[in-house]
């Protein structure tokens, strides 16, 4: 089982660039495209956390990384409840409107 190019377009839409033999390997691995994306945003979610929040250097700079890992919760939750569809990537609803009477 690999990733076909709509399904890594479909990763690359929720993660940004990435590496495709490691997209992947955790495919098969995981067999499921949110799953995947769930686990990639998890370990970046973890790495900013591992690290202070938020660092200031007096009169210089501040860098805070807070709202990113909210950001990165965001997306993971959205990404949980994909999970319900067994995986499969839904394609987008055409909505057309109706001519007035």
């Amino acid at each position: 089982m690999t990733l076909t190019d709509a399904e890594y377009a479909y990763l690359r839409s929720e993660l940004g660039e990435a590496d495709r033999a490691d997209l992947d390997t955790r495919y098969q691995r995981l067999g499921s495209l949110p799953a995947v994306a769930t686990e990639v945003l998890r370990e970046r979610k973890a790495a900013l956390v591992s690290d202070p929040l938020a660092v200031t250097v007096q009169g210089v700079a501040t860098v805070n990384n807070a709202e990113n890992v909210k950001a990165l919760e965001r997306q993971i939750a959205g990404l949980d409840g994909a999970g319900d569809s067994g995986g499969e990537v839904q394609p987008p609803t055409l909505l057309v409107r109706r001519p007035m009477r």
